[in-house]
């Protein structure tokens, strides 16, 4: 059947519901004539049978009409309209109110999409990977392919970073692969420098159009401030606030270059600012972002050093997480150098005592069980993806170290990122 015809009913003394039914099929019969007749509807399958539930209060009767419709929309709010014009049963009088008509194949279609999204949530993803996930990744790929090394530094670049005459400097290796994707070929990342803007960077703005474009917060400010200082830089571009130049869309990236400002302003503006923080005086930065990205969402970095002194290297990895300063342990640094080719992964609470030892496999199920907080960072031999990123933020976790980072559309707060390279490097 297509349609429900649901209805209520009201009679002013007791009936049964034999009484109502014949009261329906008397009343209706050759109103229309008699292939419109509710009998010879029923008798072709047209309608079904007349549902009628009663009961009694007091001298009345009310009760609940259900009458399944294979006829189309029309003709069924016929019926429905037909049902109302019954005004009496037996000697009493009555009144039909029809309050809804189902559409039932709608109803069934909303329960196969409910199914079919809780099939989806119990289907793995390890074991069959969405369709945009593996298109990303292909294109990714791609993307990858066309990095090339450049210079004796050899950093990571697009291909057309020689033949242009206009290069724009970004951070890192990723921020190099968002860029080529929209179609920026001549762009060339100061990857691979620590302390110091490598030579290659300094050359090419000698001879060529240099933009800056640096992420939107204050390690962008910081490898600006050194980058302005010894290299003949032309404008700067930055990330929106808070943004990172590999999480950009095409319209951000091409916003951001619209609005170049021309370098020696920028020096002016920034120095201002750096020299406005007493706790951070505008002096050159110890150390640059990490060397291998993806960058964590809350950045790896030290203080700048004093002029006086010379910046001390710290003897294990030092993640930055708002207000806190956390350092990873010797011993994990070590765990994570064996986990590598293990495809497992170890949970860890805030302590960094491991709370399990589990496959890649089984991590989201794991993860499903765990209640939120309980969970301080994730070490696994696997890949950083958009699933694994909702799922830390809703358990909130608040670090992932992976062996490398997948396709993301969104990065949510309070999650850091780092891949084992970061790391053992």
């Amino acid at each position: 059947m297509k349609y429900l015809i649901k209805a209520k009913i009201e009679v002013e003394g007791l009936v049964n519901k034999h009484d109502i039914i014949g009261a329906i099929f008397g009343q209706t019969e050759n109103l229309f004539g008699e292939e419109f007749d509710l009998r010879e509807l029923q008798d072709r399958g047209r309608i079904g049978r007349v549902q009628v539930e009663v009961k009694h209060q007091g001298t009345k009767t009310y009760g609940e009409i259900t009458v399944p419709s294979n006829l189309d929309r029309v003709e069924t709010a016929l019926i429905a309209a037909m049902l109302e014009s019954v005004e009496k049963v037996g000697p009493y009088k009555a009144r039909i109110h029809v309050y809804d008509i189902i559409d039932v194949r709608a109803e069934k279609i909303k329960k196969i999409i409910e199914r079919a999204k809780e099939i989806l949530r119990i289907w793995s993803l390890e074991k069959t990977p969405d369709l945009r996930e593996v298109l990303r990744e292909i294109s990714e790929s791609i993307k990858r392919g066309e990095v090339i090394s450049y210079g004796p530094e050899k950093l990571p670049a697009g291909p057309d970073v020689n033949k242009s005459d206009e290069i724009i400097i970004v951070e890192g290796r990723a921020d190099v692969i968002n860029l080529l994707r929209y179609g920026y070929r001549n762009v060339i990342a100061l990857e691979g420098a620590r302390g110091k803007i490598p030579d290659t960077i300094i050359k090419l703005a000698k001879t060529k159009k240099a933009i800056a474009f640096v992420d939107g917060d204050h390690g962008g400010d910081l490898i600006l401030w050194e980058l302005l200082r010894v290299a003949d830089i032309d404008y700067v571009a930055r990330a929106p606030p808070g943004k990172e130049v590999e999480d950009l869309t095409g319209k951000e990236i091409a916003r951001a270059l619209r609005n170049l400002v021309p370098a020696k302003e920028y020096l002016a503006i920034l120095e201002r600012k750096l020299k406005g923080k007493p706790e951070k005086p505008a002096k050159p930065p110890a150390e640059e972002k990490p060397e291998t990205p993806p960058k964590p969402e809350t950045k790896v970095e030290e203080a700048p050093p004093k002029p006086s002194k010379p910046a001390q290297p710290k003897a294990e990895p030092v993640i930055q997480i708002e207000v806190e300063r956390v350092e990873i342990p010797p011993s994990i640094v070590e765990e994570i150098k064996q986990l590598s080719g293990t495809l497992e992964a170890i949970l860890y609470d805030k302590e960094w005592k491991p709370i399990d030892k589990v496959a890649v496999r089984d991590v989201y199920n794991v993860l499903e069980k765990i209640e939120p907080g309980k969970v301080y960072a994730i070490v696994y031999d696997g890949i950083v993806t958009q699933r694994m990123l909702d799922i830390a933020a809703q358990k909130q976790i608040k670090l992932l170290i992976a062996n490398r980072l997948g396709s993301i559309e969104r990065r949510p707060q309070g999650v850091s990122i780092l891949t084992f390279s970061d790391i053992t490097s």
